[in-house]
Formats: structure tokens, C-alpha cells, sequence
């Protein structure tokens, strides 16, 4: 019998599966609820910088009838504050978030800090890696990136970032080389210590907010960047996350070199499928549904993703911590139901 991980290596390849999988991949894409925290016992903050926390929580998703992978971290604060961000690690409910730039002007990258991933929360998630590695070897284990340009506006105030794009063309592409450096240093530990899949998540990277000439100079280039030099480490497959609407983007969608791409809810599937001609599908079943929506509803939501033409059923975002496990679920219930 074909087990997960083979399931979504096989889909990632372009090879016949037997029905779909579903997935979340972590980082900015977080699968963690209260629910599984009540389970397992093991809650945030404190998993977010203890690796043994860290690996029951992301198991604990797998083991009670949720997502078909391993996935950590569980948001996208963990490269920003490796290098120079002060963070705030959060609640039980609430994510941890940058609470102070550590730079002002893109001219200003000289002033912060290499990822070491032998220190901090660096070294936890690839020490949760290890972890999840000998748990389950069936399941795939989806290392995860904060993409270059959400790190960089994380690094320094959005807004600012933005107008540089512009005004500071040569300074931000020194900026964004210094990043994606240090963003394909820790993805190579990531996948070294155990992990089979690589997901880079975008959301502060759209179309919408760079527009296609910002998007295809400050996006593209790097996030290809960091897919070809970590391709050889990773075994399964690579998948880019990208928010908000993608009309104006398919172009540049289709030169990158992922092996999947991953999109919002606010972007119909069937659309993607027909403008973006060589990436696996996978999404985008609405995270406020998710949240807030019955199972049987759920459950036609992912048909119709399926019916539209996604080939991995996945949340299209990273989903509420009061989301039910019930209603997780479901999802997957639907993925195995699909012929």
C-alpha cells in the first residue's frame, strides 16, 4: 500500500497516485489547534523553542486523523529573529511576531546577523527534524522557509522596504542576496537533518502588493535562488506559497522553478490551473472556513478544490488555533473519499 510520504513525492513528480493527499505544511502555513495541544499536552509558546514539544505537537496532527505530513516550525518569525529581530513568543492562541526592526533602510543590511543554526530557535526546529525523522518514516516531513521578501520586510519596517524597491534598486538586490543566503544556509540544515520536502512561503511577496515588474525583479530571482540550491537536498519535491490574487502574475508563475505552487482562497483554483501550466496545484481550501464551517460543508468545499483541479488538498493559508480537529478532519476525510 503506497504510504503518504510516497503519495505526495509521487504527486510532486507528476507521477499517477491513488487519490490526493492533504497536507499543511507549517512555517507560515501553521496546522497546529488547541486541540491537539489539549492532546498532546504539549501547547505554545513554550513548543516554539523546546524541539521535543516542537515534534509531539507537529506528530500530534498526523497521529490524531489530521494533516498526511510532519511540518515545523509553526510561524515565520524564526529566521527574522536569528538574525537581529526581537520577537514576542505569543499564547496558546496567538502566534509569535516581530515586535521591533532591526534595521531602518536596506543600506543597513551589513548591521545584522547571520543565521547560525547551531544556536537559538534555529537549532530547534532542525533538532524537532531529528525528532520527527525517527517517529514515522512514512510520513512526509516538510522543512519550511519564510520567503525573501517576508523576511526582508520583516528585517526592517514594510513600508520603508517597499519604497526602496524602487528608490534603492542596487542596495535592495545587495539586501535580498544576504537574505537568500542565509534563508538556502538554514532550508540545507533543515532537509540535512532529516526533512524530505522544502516549502517557501510568500505572503508579504505577492503580485498585488510588488506588482509583476517588482515581483519578477525581487521575487522570482531569489526564490529560484533558493529551490535550485537546495533541490539535491531535497528528496520529495519543492512547493512556493504565494498570497493574495495571482492574475497578474501567472507569467512569472510559471518561471519559477518549484515544483508546486500554493496559493490563497481569495484565488480560484481552476484559474491557476489554466494559467500556470507546469506546477502541481495544491490549496486553497478557505482558512475562515476551515474555522468556522460543518464538516459536511468542508468536505463539498474540498471537492469542489479537487473538481477544480488541485492535486495536493491543502488550507489556502496558515490556519486558526481554534480551528476544531473535527473539522481538520474532515479535509482529509475528503482527500481519501475523492475518485
Amino acid at each position: 500500500m503506497i504510504t503518504p510520504k510516497e503519495r505526495l513525492m509521487n504527486v510532486l513528480k507528476g507521477k499517477s497516485v491513488d487519490r490526493p493527499p492533504c497536507i499543511c505544511p507549517g512555517g507560515m502555513m501553521n496546522m497546529i489547534v488547541e486541540d491537539v495541544m489539549d492532546l498532546t499536552g504539549s501547547k505554545w509558546p513554550e513548543a516554539h523553542s523546546d524541539a521535543g514539544l516542537m515534534a509531539e505537537l507537529a506528530a500530534g496532527i498526523y497521529d490524531n486523523g489530521g494533516f498526511e505530513n510532519f511540518g515545523v516550525p509553526f510561524c515565520m518569525t524564526v529566521e527574522a529573529e536569528a538574525m537581529g529581530a526581537p520577537v514576542y513568543m505569543g499564547t496558546k492562541v496567538n502566534e509569535p511576531r516581530v515586535t521591533e526592526y532591526p534595521i531602518k533602510s536596506v543600506t543597513e543590511w551589513k548591521n545584522l546577523s547571520n543565521i547560525d543554526v547551531n544556536k537559538g530557535r534555529a537549532k530547534v526546529v532542525i533538532d524537532a527534524i531529528k525528532i520527527l525523522k525517527e517517529k514515522n518514516s512514512d510520513v512526509p516531513l516538510v522543512a519550511n522557509l519564510t520567503g525573501p521578501v517576508s523576511l526582508a520586510s520583516s528585517l526592517m519596517e514594510p513600508m520603508d522596504y517597499y519604497k526602496e524597491l524602487r528608490k534603492k534598486p542596487c542596495e535592495t538586490h545587495e539586501f535580498m542576496e544576504f537574505v537568500t543566503e542565509n534563508l538556502i544556509a538554514f532550508g540545507k540544515a533543515q532537509l540535512e537533518a532529516g526533512a524530505d520536502v522544502l516549502t517557501i512561503s510568500d505572503p508579504s511577496g505577492t503580485g498585488e502588493i510588488l506588482g509583476p515588474k517588482m515581483f519578477r525583479e525581487f521575487a522570482v530571482p531569489y526564490l529560484n535562488r533558493i529551490i535550485n540550491d537546495l533541490k539535491e537536498y531535497s528528496e520529495t519535491g519543492t512547493i512556493i506559497h504565494i498570497c493574495g490574487r495571482l492574475k497578474s502574475i501567472y507569467k512569472e508563475l510559471n518561471e519559477l522553478e518549484s515544483d508546486a505552487i500554493s496559493f490563497d482562497s481569495i484565488t480560484n483554483a481552476s484559474q491557476v490551473v489554466e494559467n500556470v501550466t507546469n506546477k502541481v496545484i495544491m490549496g486553497n481550501v478557505s482558512t475562515l472556513a476551515l474555522e468556522e464551517n460543518t464538516v459536511e460543508s468542508l468536505k463539498k468545499i474540498s471537492r469542489n478544490c479537487l473538481d477544480n483541479g488541485v492535486n495536493i488538498l491543502s488550507p489556502a493559508c496558515g490556519i486558526g488555533p481554534r480551528t476544531s480537529l473535527k473539522n481538520i478532519q474532515s479535509l482529509v476525510e475528503a482527500a481519501k473519499e475523492y475518485k
